[in-house]
């Protein structure tokens, strides 16, 4: 039999982190270990009623099982274009300027494929997503990492950004409000990442799921004038609507940036079941009084126990962070913040990230989800109480 070799792309990534622990984390359940995860951003809350009533009575049509335009339905486009005017105040055209998603992790690829040549280069923040990275590399893209720091409230450093050869640079990548590092969004980083867009032709693209979670003061880049022409959105349901699963996001631009995004698109995937896309039509009407419930109060309520939790662990952290983790600087103490991560979770039981996975920049750090109930979390902590008296 011949030996068969996987394409030279898979030896650029590693299977992603959450892929690789959640095995052994259900391994450890199996053997009755009792794991509690506060790891991973998925709520663990329903979307609204009626967003799930929609979902039920769309998919008992007869009518509703077949392709859906790879644009989306024009129901689901006006929403978003609604959504975006009543949170942030800008004005999208729903026909040209707005494209579904299967969620932003989907975006990023279509996004690179559009403007991204193999052996040209796209700027990533350090901390960040790790999808960013991995991404661009199996498409051929060149990673240059952009430092964010504690002391400058984890915003890009740009005086740092204008002395890089930006001459291959074709994106850039930025997340605020900030994951991991919970920085919130600046009016005056997003007016500097257009000027910076502007002067150097690179394409910035905000990717934006966070800013309905713990925080009252949502904005958009494309709030600042002239960002639309030379810059891209993405924001997500999975968070703000509770649909993680529901895989529903977009991307916000001018019309020939979507035009091409969605150029890549048609040649990947077909539309979204139907059901889905109208429930998420649905969803964007939510009440302020469900999110204040839902994005709010319920997140305040945990993060008060996640804090306690950093300070059993003594954990240094800014209290001013906003979305759906705390991130928090590690002790001294341990050489390594898998010394301390793998304690908790095989001493403890308690699984919380590891902050290297979003960069060398998160080698002292951890981050705890909110996205455990009040019960499991007061649990997790008294663990970790007990571990620590323990140890």
């Amino acid at each position: 039999m011949k030996e068969f070799k996987p394409a030279d792309r898979l030896s650029l990534v590693q299977e992603y982190y959450f892929s690789r622990k959640l095995k052994e984390v259900a391994a450890l359940n199996a053997q009755g270990q009792d794991i509690i995860s506060l790891a991973i951003g998925s709520p663990d809350q329903p979307p609204s009623q009626q967003t799930i009533d929609t979902l039920c009575q769309v998919a008992n049509r007869p009518d509703a099982h077949g392709y859906q335009p790879t644009m989306g339905t024009p129901e689901l486009r006006q929403a978003m274009a609604g959504f975006y005017k009543r949170i942030y105040g800008v004005e999208l055209n729903p026909a040209t300027e707005i494209q579904p998603l299967i969620g932003s992790k989907e975006g990023i690829l279509h996004v690179t494929l559009a403007f991204v040549n193999p052996g040209e280069q796209v700027l990533v923040p350090n901390p960040g997503y790790p999808t960013y990275t991995s991404l661009s590399k199996i498409l051929g893209a060149e990673v240059v990492n952009y430092e964010l720091m504690a002391d400058r409230q984890w915003q890009p450093d740009f005086e740092a950004l204008e002395q890089m050869d930006l001459s291959r640079v074709k994106l850039l990548w930025t997340n605020y409000p900030n994951m991991p590092t919970g920085a919130r969004a600046q009016r005056q980083t997003y007016e500097r990442l257009v000027q910076f867009a502007q002067d150097h032709n690179i394409v910035v693209v905000n990717d934006n799921p966070y800013s309905l979670i713990l925080n009252n003061q949502p904005l958009s880049l494309l709030q600042v004038d002239g960002a639309k022409d030379c810059c891209i959105e993405f924001n997500s349901m999975s968070k703000s609507h509770n649909m993680p699963g529901w895989r529903v996001g977009l991307c916000a631009s001018n019309a020939q940036f979507i035009q091409w995004v969605l150029k890549i698109k048609s040649n990947i995937d077909s539309g979204t079941f139907r059901a889905i896309q109208l429930a998420a039509a649905t969803a964007y009407d939510n009440s302020d009084e469900w999110h204040q419930m839902a994005n709010i109060d319920t997140y305040a309520r945990r993060r008060q126990v996640a804090e306690e939790i950093l300070r059993t662990l003594q954990c240094q952290f800014d209290p001013s962070q906003v979305g759906m983790f705390l991130w928090a600087r590690i002790p001294e103490q341990y050489a390594d913040v898998e010394d301390l991560t793998e304690a908790l979770l095989h001493q403890a039981r308690v699984f919380i990230t590891p902050g290297f996975i979003f960069g060398s920049a998160g080698a002292r750090y951890i981050r705890i989800s909110l996205c455990a109930n009040e019960e499991k979390m007061t649990q997790a902590l008294q663990r970790i109480k007990e571990w620590k008296n323990n140890k």
